[in-house]
């Protein structure tokens, strides 16, 4: 029960939607912060998505709790397409022949597995995460930046007809 929504999927988007646009710092910040989670949600290094996001946005001057909110890109419903797709584009750039062959299946020992047959899965799965990473990342930049842009841009303007309308409602009373 702890996975899916009480209400429903779309508001639980509306609402994440809405907690990255009211983070308080500039759109580029905000937008750089979010970019970077999405680039290591890529990588199959599943335990370490927030460290390394934190990380990475913190040496671009990338907002850290935008990073973390941008690591949810990466979830149970996107992982299989994620890494599957990283695997792939990996062995492409290795210039591995894949032949069609899907990624090997998890293991219930895979801890216990050879180094090198970690590896073997491993390698190709970190080489395609970073242009997939880097593609997805610059995409979501662009977009975040721009909602964050007009969010910051209505909610100035918001504010300055409550400053307005309580100014001259004040001075029409006097």
């Amino acid at each position: 029960m702890a996975v899916w929504p009480r209400q429903s999927w779309s508001r639980s988007l509306k609402y994440f939607g809405k907690r990255v646009l009211r983070l308080s710092a500039s759109p580029h910040a905000i937008a750089a912060g979010f970019a970077c989670g999405v680039l290591v949600s890529w990588t199959p290094l599943f335990g370490f998505h927030f460290m390394m996001a934190v990380v990475v946005a913190f040496f671009i001057g990338g907002n850290v709790l935008a990073a973390l909110f941008g690591t949810v890109v990466g979830n149970p419903l996107t992982f299989p397409f994620m890494w599957w797709g990283s695997y792939t584009v990996g062995h492409w750039l290795l210039g591995h022949e894949l032949g069609g062959a899907p990624p090997p299946p998890m293991r219930p020992d895979l801890f216990h597995a050879p180094w090198q047959e970690i590896v073997s899965v491993l390698e190709p799965m970190l080489v395609g995460a970073l242009p997939l990473g880097v593609i997805s990342g610059l995409i979501a930049y662009f977009i975040v930046r721009a909602a964050v842009r007009a969010y910051q841009g209505a909610r100035r303007e918001r504010l300055a007809a409550r400053r307005g309308l309580g100014a001259g409602s004040a001075a029409s009373e006097s």
